[in-house]
């Protein structure tokens, strides 16, 4: 039976479950390797399977990527040795020398005696040197995937096209630098739904940011250079002050709305609300935003019950909005990101 290791939230196993058995009905969890990080049997085959992901992404699984090759392990040194040894016999001829690749290690075991990058630079000099492969470890088109996990301790390989694992980055674990005038963690939610939706942000855009404070998503969407209003009864933090790009109006986003807003490119909200009710206001504001515009929100879900409200919150939304994109990102928490297209009007 086919394998592979789908990513997600550790406290969203059963909703990653229930998009498994979606894609495909036989298919089923083996076993937990660590939390978030599940071993699957598909029904399909993994290029079957991922295919379906990769017309149709799932919202709460983060990486996909095929388990072609199990090596077993002996917590030491010599364990790079083994890998090296299933990497020239399973992989050499399967990696397509015209394409550039890049290996992803993940140790999930404590104290392993090897680091990724041990591993990554090991392995990567191997391929390189039998296949003249172009190693890109930032835009590679073939991943060689490894998963090393405990009791017993083994590897988990698997060689799949980048476009094919769901997100690029090993476990779908993206990471931004930080910058000294970073306002909030809430930057990297932002930075990385730009990126995974591939949203480009027309030139001197207007944006408008509900829930603002205390600006985070106002600084990001300045840096992109976006003229932006800043919408919140709390105040900003005091490094966007005298930024003449930024308008900012200490009001809630319920009394904008009376206050004949704008019109604008973009339209993001990342308030802490009930998701149906901040659903609701976005729909509000569709009608501010232009044709060719489109918002970004993030949806706070319960603990239980989080797909019937997911549903509902969806079917208030697409009364003004198509749902181009919904995803819990790696930067999200009990949340996912919603990338939304106005309706034609």
């Amino acid at each position: 039976m086919p394998q592979a290791i789908l990513t997600c939230d550790p406290d969203s196993v059963d909703l990653a479950r229930h998009e498994l058995k979606e894609a495909a009905a036989n298919a089923h969890i083996e076993e937990i390797l660590s939390p978030g990080v599940l071993l699957v049997e598909l029904g399909d085959s993994f290029w079957e399977f991922a295919e379906k992901w990769h017309q149709q992404p799932p919202i709460f699984v983060r990486h996909l990527c095929p388990v072609q090759v199990t090596v077993s392990l002996h917590s030491n040194p010599q364990d790079l040795d083994d890998l090296l040894q299933a990497v020239a016999v399973e992989f050499n001829e399967l990696i397509d020398p015209e394409l550039s690749f890049s290996v992803q290690t993940r140790i999930l075991t404590k104290d392993y005696p090897l680091k990724p990058f041990d591993v990554n630079t090991a392995l990567a000099n191997l391929i390189h040197e039998s296949t003249d492969a172009p190693l890109d470890v930032r835009k590679p088109l073939q991943i060689l995937s490894v998963v090393v996990a405990q009791n017993p301790p083994v590897a988990y390989l698997g060689l799949s096209p980048t476009l094919l694992n769901i997100s690029d980055w090993a476990g779908g674990m993206r990471r931004f630098m930080h910058e000294d005038e970073q306002i909030s963690r809430a930057e990297f939610k932002l930075l990385e739904a730009l990126e995974v939706f591939k949203i480009e942000l027309p030139v001197r855009g207007l944006a408008l940011d509900l829930g603002a404070a205390p600006g985070g998503w106002t600084r990001i969407l300045r840096q992109k250079e976006q003229y932006v209003t800043a919408i919140d009864p709390a105040r900003l933090d005091i490094r966007l002050k005298g930024d003449d790009g930024i308008r900012y109006l200490r009001m809630t986003a319920q009394a904008y709305l009376k206050d004949e807003p704008d019109f604008y490119d973009l339209i993001v909200n990342d308030m802490r609300m009930d998701a149906r009710d901040s659903a609701r206001i976005m729909v509000s504001y569709a009608t501010f935003l232009y044709p060719h515009g489109a918002g970004l929100m993030t949806l706070k879900l319960p603990e239980e019950d989080r797909q019937p409200v997911l549903k509902q919150t969806f079917d208030i939304l697409r009364k003004a909005y198509v749902i181009a994109g919904a995803r819990q990102l790696f930067h999200n928490r009990s949340e996912i990101t919603v990338y939304l297209k106005p309706t034609k009007r």
